[in-house]
Order: structure tokens, then sequence, then C-alpha cells
């Protein structure tokens, strides 16, 4: 490929825009008019405007990005994270025009798409599962059912969703109805679908995911695994390669189950499995058929670029290396960066009047923020991802607290201070935490 349309905005585009600098190939910026002056739309070949601030109008606008690809000569598409990248039906409709999704299937973004299907998939091929429902439950009273085999508390989920939406936690016997009525509600707001199952709730988990790639020649590697554990409302904040809590006898267990699987799923392209992890047990919960915005950990341990893989394994080409050649080297820590205040978390939009990015050895910024630059209150209130390597975990840390003492926000609000703190707890620095501990944290 010569050239390649970027699906998205913000830092991820710029991401996806340097990989394919660095290979000569030419990139098209799409952009919604709000986004006129992005850092990603002054650096590409081209740009084309597809649309109105409004994430529906552009960014979600499937015939506007295709007629851009078309009238731009661009003969691939990289979805990015977020918008299209994980519809299937975007991903057909690609292919339809002549044109390379960089990314899976759309059979398997379908599939894994589903979170039911997904766990079907996932137990028939021997991958370890949370207890629960083996389907969408299809009543009240067989969520009661299933709640009583597998022992409360019990979680249930939507079938179809993501990022903490239609996601109930019930506790007891009394509070099963609500929390199945709620979760129906909800999913049904979010996802236009109301299917949920239920599966057993664990108190003190880790969330581990482990990064693979695919080939189109039937290799798959995989790169390790991420500590995504600080979360708040689902959501994640930091992010580690690799866990506190794995060895490495653990990781290459876990790697070589799932590089197995998906070698009988016949997979392509990247992907994430995500695993719940508590008492040396792993259990899958999803699978993200593509990019991961934590994916610069991975990049940091393993000297790998994965977008170029993307668009190398997009074009047809092998890996050309197989999981003993992958080698993992010192522990790198992601800080994600949004335009919110760090205690109340209500989204900071408006003009960045100052920024300085911080650097030195083990560091990197990867964000499309400049000074003079106005964050628009129309999307993901992401702006910038600190990562920082070192040859220990300890050091990764005391790395992370210089560089966001280092780094410069100035004329909004941004979570740069409860980073801070977090660098400097006890319990985070000792990698004492679960995915409940972060709420707890921003509590006190």
């Amino acid at each position: 490929m010569k050239k390649i349309l970027i699906a998205n905005r913000g830092e991820i585009a710029l991401r996806v825009h340097r990989a394919c600098q660095e290979m000569g190939i030419r990139t098209v910026a799409v952009h919604s008019t709000a986004d006129a002056s992005a850092m990603h739309v002054r650096l590409a070949d081209e740009s084309v405007c597809i649309g109105p601030p409004s994430a529906r109008d552009s960014y979600l606008n499937v015939a506007a990005i295709l007629s851009a690809a078309t009238i731009t000569g661009a003969e691939g598409i990289h979805p990015g994270y977020g918008f299209l990248s994980e519809n299937a039906r975007f991903a057909e409709m690609v292919e339809a025009h002549g044109l390379t999704f960089i990314g899976p299937t759309a059979d398997h973004i379908r599939m894994m798409g589903d979170k039911i299907a997904a766990k079907d998939a996932m137990r028939r091929l021997g991958v370890p599962l949370v207890p629960g429902s083996l389907g969408a439950l299809e009543s009240l009273d067989e969520a009661r059912t299933v709640a009583e085999q597998v022992m409360y508390p019990v979680l249930i989920k939507a079938a179809a969703g993501g990022g903490g939406r239609g996601m109930k936690v019930a506790r007891n016997a009394d509070e099963i109805e609500e929390a199945w009525r709620v979760a129906r509600t909800e999913a049904k707001a979010a996802f236009g679908d109301d299917a949920v199952y239920l599966e057993k709730y664990l108190d003190r988990p880790r969330h581990i995911e482990l990064q693979i790639l695919a080939d189109t020649h039937g290799n798959v590697v995989h790169f390790g695994e991420r500590d995504c554990s600080l979360q708040r409302r689902h959501q994640k904040l930091v992010e580690e390669a690799g866990s506190p809590v794995l060895t490495a006898a653990e990781r290459d267990a876990l790697g070589a189950q799932v590089t197995t699987a998906l070698k009988g799923l016949g997979y392509r392209n990247a992907g994430t499995l995500e695993f719940l992890w508590q008492d040396g047990q792993f259990a899958f919960i999803e699978m993200n058929t593509r990019l991961q915005v934590e994916h610069p950990v991975t990049e940091m341990v393993c000297g790998v670029d994965l977008v170029r893989e993307q668009i190398r394994i997009a074009a047809g080409e092998a890996l050309g290396y197989g999981q003993e050649d992958v080698r993992f080297g010192g522990h790198a820590i992601e800080c994600r960066i949004t335009a919110e205040d760090p205690e109340t978390f209500a989204p900071s939009p408006g003009k960045v009047t100052t920024f300085h990015a911080p650097g030195g050895l083990g560091v990197r910024v990867d964000s499309a923020l400049y000074s003079g630059y106005s964050v628009p209150p129309h999307y993901d209130s992401l702006v910038a991802k600190l990562v920082v390597h070192a040859p220990t975990r300890a050091q990764a840390i005391a790395r992370a607290r210089r560089a966001l003492d280092e780094m410069v926000v100035d004329g909004i609000k941004t979570t740069i201070p409860l980073h801070r703190r977090i660098m400097a707890d006890p319990e985070f620095q000792a990698g004492d935490y679960t995915i409940h501990w972060l709420e707890r944290f921003v509590a006190r």
C-alpha cells in the first residue's frame, strides 16, 4: 500500500500517521469541522473534511469516509480504536469497495463483538471462562437459577456491551431482580439490544490482557501481558507491562493457550484478549479486535511497532518471526491524561495555552496537543498518553513521577495531579491493587 486513510482523530490518528511515514506510505486524514486545525490534519499528506462536529455526522459517517478514500486514491483504511474500529459492517463495506481494512475480518469482529458468542468460541477452544450462564438469559427466573448455581455475588452484563454500560452487580437474591431490570434497560438504550448474560462476580481480581498478532499464513505470536486493573467506572487510567503479579511461567502458559486458540479460530491482524485473574486463575471476559489505547507499553517492553505490523499483515506479509524471537525487557507504565477535573472528573475542554511534553531517557508522549490548540467538547476526553520504560518497575515509577512533574498542560484541567498521587501511593508502588482499588483511592 502506498496511501492509507486514517479513519480516526487525535493521538491515535497521529500515531498511525507516524508509522505510515516511517514506512514510506502517504496518509489521508479525515476530520470534522471541529478538528480542522488538529495536529493529525496538519501533518497528513492530504486531508478531507467529512462533516460537522458530531461524531455521528463525521467520524461515524461511513459514506463520507469511503468517499474520502475513493477521491484521494487511498488503498487501505486504518480505523484506530473507538469509532468504527469494531464495526463489522464498516469492515465489510471497506472490502466491498476494493479497499483493504487494516484489522481483522468482519466475521471475527462480529463474533467478538457479541460477548456471548465470544465466550462460546473461547469455551470450545479450551480457554478458561468465569463461571456463569452459557448464553443470553431468557428470563429473570433463569437468572435466579444460574445465580444460585455459581453463588452470589453475580454480575449481569450486556451481551453487546462495553465501557461498563449494561453491567450490574447483584450481591444476594434480593438484588437480582433490580440488577436484571437495570442491566437490560441500559443495554437497550446504549446498544439497541437488551440481551444480557450472567457470570460470577469476582471480589478482588486483576484485569490482565494479552496482546497478539496473527498473519494470513497461520502464524500467531503474543507480546506478553498488560495489567489494566487501575480503572474508574470500568475505564482504564493506568496500564503496566508486565503485570506486577504474574510470573514468566504464567505468562508463557497463558500465551501458549491463547495462540493455540486463535490459530484454531483462523484469526488475523492485531487483537487483545482480556482476562480476570484471581488466586492464580485466569478467566476470559472478552476480546478486542483492534489496536488498544494502551498498546505503547507493549511496544516499549518488546521493541515492536504494532501499527507497522498491522499494516504489514493487512498487505499479506508474513510476520517473519516466531514466539521464540519475542523478547521482553524492562517495565513500562502508561498514564492516560484526560481533559477532566482531577477530583470531580467533569470534562474540561478549552484552549491549551501552554503545552510542554516531558522528555529524557525512556519517556514517550503520544499526544496531538500543542500550545494554542482548543480541545473540542464533542469527543473522548483523552488528550495524552505518558508512557515510561525502565529496567525495573520501581525505576519506571520513579521515571513516571519525574515525567509527570515535568509535564505542563495549561488552560484546561487535566488528570495529571491524580496520576501524581497514584504514582506516589505506597500500595500502588507495592503492586498491591485490584480492579476495585482506584474507586476507593479517588474517594479518599
